[in-house]
């Protein structure tokens, strides 16, 4: 076999990789975006359709009717998650980056360990401390168990940045007159803009999705996102699963519309850092 057949089977077998992937990442939200045309019967009659079967938009009409807060307390959350995590992680990952701390490798290390915590455990901890100061049922309470995983997610991407920066920059910007604040806010945080975008998209994601801190935190409160309003519909002996697959489908809208829109931002930021020079 030649070195350009080669190449072609090699290019053959990753666009089938990439297809089979995409299949299985799109299924089950295609799936979704069915059966919430369907009632209940026919999601369990045992039958799948490709197509909406006797399709009907009374599980939307519930949901409109009955999730439409929810989807607002949602948003609020997860603006406030991608605000918290930007303010905490640009400033503290360009410390990290640039500064020559002897708690660093401490505070990595922390951070790493930080994304293996299973949500439950920070969950059960932070309800505890959340009763001590009286931040259960409410929106800061919410969002900063939600920032608990978002920020040290963008703390770890954006000094993977911060690191390809060359420190001449700042240096330069020194020689110019430009203070510490300067410098970061006119030169550094707009060349990390596609990393700072990232890093939001994300920390709005895992608040707007977050289901075992809200289940937690707010315990039963007025505050409800999405994610708790979808499970209002399953009880312990019946479901209205049209309409949980309905409220899925308009919980998916807004978080699908955001990665469209940031996705050239998100595909540079991901790799921003992987090579320095």
């Amino acid at each position: 076999m030649t070195l350009l057949q080669k190449s072609s089977a090699s290019r053959c077998l990753c666009t089938l990789a990439a297809a089979a992937a995409l299949i299985i990442i799109l299924f089950p939200v295609y799936a979704i975006i069915v059966g919430s045309f369907e009632s209940t019967e026919t999601l369990f009659s045992g039958t799948f359709y490709w197509l909406p079967h006797a399709a009907t938009l009374d599980n939307y009409r519930t949901v409109l009717h009955e999730q439409a807060g929810h989807v607002l307390t949602s948003l609020i959350v997860g603006l406030g998650t991608a605000l918290l995590t930007l303010v905490v992680a640009v400033p503290a990952a360009y410390a990290l980056s640039k500064y020559r701390l002897r708690v660093t490798a401490v505070i990595v290390s922390s951070l790493l360990v930080a994304q293996i915590v299973p949500s439950i455990v920070l969950a059960t901890s932070l309800f505890i401390v959340f009763h001590w100061i009286h931040l259960l049922n409410s929106y800061p309470g919410l969002i900063l168990a939600d920032g608990t995983y978002a920020i040290p997610f963008g703390i770890l991407v954006l000094r993977a940045f911060f690191f390809s920066l060359p420190n001449e920059l700042m240096h330069a910007a020194r020689v110019d007159g430009a203070s510490e604040w300067q410098t970061f806010r006119r030169i550094i945080v707009p060349l990390a803009r596609s990393a700072v975008i990232t890093v939001g998209v994300f920390a709005f994601l895992a608040g707007w999705g977050d289901f075992i801190f809200a289940l937690t935190i707010l315990n039963g409160s007025g505050i409800e996102p999405i994610t708790l309003g979808i499970y209002t519909y399953l009880g312990n002996y019946t479901g209205d699963w049209g309409a949980v697959m309905a409220s899925a489908a308009v919980a998916i809208v807004p978080a699908a519309v955001l990665l469209v829109i940031a996705q050239r931002y998100i595909a540079s930021g991901l790799t921003a850092g992987s090579v320095k020079g």
